[in-house]
């Protein structure tokens, strides 16, 4: 959308009718492929990869598809709520490819439980590294164009004080979260549980690193950065 418009749902609809096929794609699979899966359906597996948590047939075929729905309702939505709702209108293209990785990625997690559950058999350890890294690194592609808002992006007591703070913030943040994403993507040819701690630790590294650093230039410019 333009920088002139304001932030409006129904015009989101619109433009996200790839996302939308997605999502009901998701939930029509469900309904085909509920009366073949088994009474319990793996749904979470350990560091090691190995399955340690299963769900009922209904969980397993709804579950993640009716919480895709959900985050992205929810995504349309909070907006409308943010006291700063003009600024979306100014990072759409950033807000849509966001929308989109986390969409994708939940169907990626989709594909994984329902093909278990199948007993065709995926590599859970090496696939769920790859598709993490990927989301990560289109997001901190994104990160530098998203405005300063109160829903997305990276919120800190600091960031959410200053607009200044929020903009260098997230261009640090933009490299973090892309240094996490090529991280965690080469973790996944790491032999488990070692993969998944390296791609926990690229994560929680990129989070800390750009919270420290928005404490950092808030109070060393606290005099001159821009109070809002």
């Amino acid at each position: 959308m333009p920088d002139n418009k304001e932030y409006r749902w129904v015009d989101i609809l619109r433009q996200d009718w790839p996302l939308i096929l997605i999502l009901l794609g998701l939930l029509v699979a469900a309904f085909v492929v509920y009366p073949q899966l088994p009474e319990r359906v793996p749904m979470h597996w350990n560091a090691g990869g190995e399955v340690d948590r299963y769900g009922s047939r209904f969980t397993g075929a709804f579950a993640i598809p009716l919480l895709t729905i959900g985050i992205y309702i929810g995504m349309l939505v909070f907006p409308l709520m943010d006291p700063r709702r003009a600024n979306y209108a100014n990072f759409s293209t950033a807000y849509r490819a966001i929308r989109t990785g986390l969409v994708l990625f939940l169907a990626v997690l989709y594909g994984i439980v329902t093909t278990n559950a199948l007993g065709y058999e995926v590599n859970v350890a090496r696939v769920v590294p790859i598709t993490l890294g990927l989301l990560f690194i289109l997001i901190g592609n994104f990160l530098t164009q998203v405005r300063h808002n109160y829903f997305v992006g990276i919120r800190t007591p600091w960031t959410l004080a200053s607009e200044e703070v929020w903009r260098k913030t997230h261009r640090v943040g933009g490299f973090a979260f892309v240094l996490a994403g090529i991280i965690s993507i080469l973790a996944a040819f790491l032999p488990a549980p070692a993969n998944f701690w390296v791609v926990i630790g690229s994560l929680i590294g990129a989070a800390a690193i750009t919270t420290i650093y928005s404490a950092i230039i808030y109070f060393r410019h606290k005099d001159n950065v821009k109070i809002k």
